[in-house]
């Protein structure tokens, strides 16, 4: 293989009828991932990792594909945690700062999400040195490519106050990117992702997330509020029902009424007479802004 600089393969900008994504991880996924580590790291075995990482790819699903893959990255990085997570940083393409800019294409960066979240939280991956300082930054870095909403959440399952504490650090993260992935990557229930048992149970936590980010400038990360806080109302509609109110009270921008319409409508379209009380005191002027 040439090294040339990193790129990830083109893809649409959304799904095709007919067409599983699990495509999208296929062998020209592989062989540019290889390229792209082989640029920042000449050592870098590419030959040998496509071929283990091909090897019984065909029967597996997507999610399962991009486990395997962050598998063969294991076996053919080094051994060493922080030195192998800090090799596929340098190999990722420049930041996004639009939002949806590369479309599924992002999709390339699934086996990096699943190589943090698997391997990025034991001692034991790094020669016994804490790994959460650089997972954490290898979080940041992938967010801003494809998403860190999975990945981070291993994290706040086994280290829930060191990863909030880093999550409140990057509120005020000048890219959006960034910004949802605190709202979005702390939902209790995330499809796709795996749950956060003790924020279903208890969202006390999360809630000054929500507070500080459901004004943010970007429609992008008011989204995930909305749908974060309506995670929440599913469990705990009081708590989400009365947050809603306190907004409304407090002279909620026409923004941010379209924040907590969303946020009620599962319990509107069932016909809870508060949600439809909220929707209806949320009512909006006009089109919410970007």
């Amino acid at each position: 293989m040439q090294p040339r600089p990193p790129t990830v393969p083109l893809a649409p900008n959304a799904i095709q009828k007919g067409t599983p994504l699990k495509v999208l991880m296929n062998q020209e996924s592989i062989e540019c991932l290889a390229q792209n580590i082989l640029y920042v790291h000449k050592a870098f075995p590419a030959e040998a990792f496509c071929q283990h990482a091909l090897t019984n790819l065909e029967p597996l699903e997507l999610m399962q594909r991009a486990q395997h893959i962050a598998k063969s990255l294991r076996e053919f990085l080094p051994d060493n945690y922080q030195q192998a997570v800090s090799i596929l940083i340098d190999s990722f393409t420049p930041a996004e700062t639009e939002v949806g800019s590369l479309g599924l294409a992002g999709f390339f960066y699934l086996p990096h999400s699943f190589f943090i979240a698997d391997f990025g939280l034991d001692p034991g991956h790094n020669d016994g040195n804490d790994p959460f300082d650089i997972s954490m930054q290898a979080l940041r870095e992938l967010t801003m490519r494809f998403t860190a909403e999975f990945a981070i959440r291993p994290f706040l399952i086994h280290h829930q106050m060191r990863t909030l504490e880093q999550v409140s650090k990057w509120l005020s993260d000048p890219n959006p990117h960034v910004r949802r992935l605190c709202s979005e990557g702390t939902r209790p229930k995330l499809p796709w992702g795996r749950r956060i048992q003790s924020f279903v149970a208890n969202p006390q936590p999360t809630l000054p997330i929500l507070e500080y980010l459901k004004n943010d400038e970007s429609l992008y990360v008011r989204r995930s509020v909305a749908n974060h806080l309506g995670d929440i109302a599913k469990d705990h509609p009081e708590i989400a029902f009365s947050t809603c109110e306190r907004w409304l009270n407090e002279g909620a921008s026409n923004e941010l009424k379209w924040v907590v319409r969303h946020a009620v409508r599962y319990h509107a379209k069932k016909g809870d007479a508060r949600a439809l009380e909220i929707r209806s005191r949320a009512k909006l002027n006009h089109s919410p802004t970007q």
